[in-house]
């Protein structure tokens, strides 16, 4: 079984990002099942997707993943990836896009929200030692979407890096074919180009 989280906020596509998860585990005969817990997320509230794979034949009975059990987290936000880093496994990953977006309860607080500070402590958290060996890796997606010219190949982006860290199995070419299966057809190319600029990357 595989469990994985996908957060970030409204707009920026994690529920089609999780559609296309999901397609690439159906196109390989695993059981899946779908979950998103959405807060106001057409005003720029946090979205979450869950995806549980049966990738050993198993069935998926619930939908929700578990605190704790998360294998892979894909956040497209840092704070979004802060916020749901409790549901991270012991020897998860977390793949975060490096990008803020400034909620709005920010513009009332004194204190700024600082992503660099935010990115640190996660750092700091998933440092790969023996006790916590979950894994960090950071994506820099405006220098990489600055490359593809379109933010809206960002879920594409996140979920290109996440499969290449090999932490599922599932691959590039799984997600080309869900690309093509899930988005519409004029999007399609933009969204195969990303994930060859991501492949392309060390």
């Amino acid at each position: 079984m595989r469990n994985v989280l996908l957060t970030g906020v409204g707009g920026q596509g994690t529920v089609l990002a999780a559609k296309v998860l999901a397609q690439a585990a159906q196109a390989k005969g695993w059981q899946v099942r779908t979950a998103e817990t959405i807060g106001m997320a057409q005003r720029g509230g946090s979205v979450v997707s869950h995806v549980r794979m049966g990738d050993n034949g198993e069935e998926v009975i619930a939908p929700l993943v578990a605190k704790g059990t998360a294998d892979m987290i894909i956040a497209f936000e840092p704070a979004e990836a802060a916020r749901v880093l409790p549901y991270l496994a012991p020897d998860g990953v977390m793949v975060s896009a490096t990008t803020s977006i400034q909620p709005i309860t920010a513009a009332l607080s004194i204190e700024p929200y600082l992503a660099e500070a935010t990115i640190a402590s996660l750092r700091g958290r998933l440092n790969g030692s023996a006790e916590a060996p979950a894994r960090f890796v950071l994506v820099d997606d405006e220098a990489v979407l600055s490359q593809v010219e379109n933010r809206k190949a960002l879920n594409t982006v996140l979920l290109a890096f996440a499969l290449k860290t090999g932490h599922l199995p599932l691959s590039l070419d799984d997600l080309r074919d869900a690309i093509r299966a899930c988005v519409k057809p004029r999007f399609v190319e933009l969204n195969l180009a990303a994930i060859d600029l991501v492949e392309s990357k060390e």
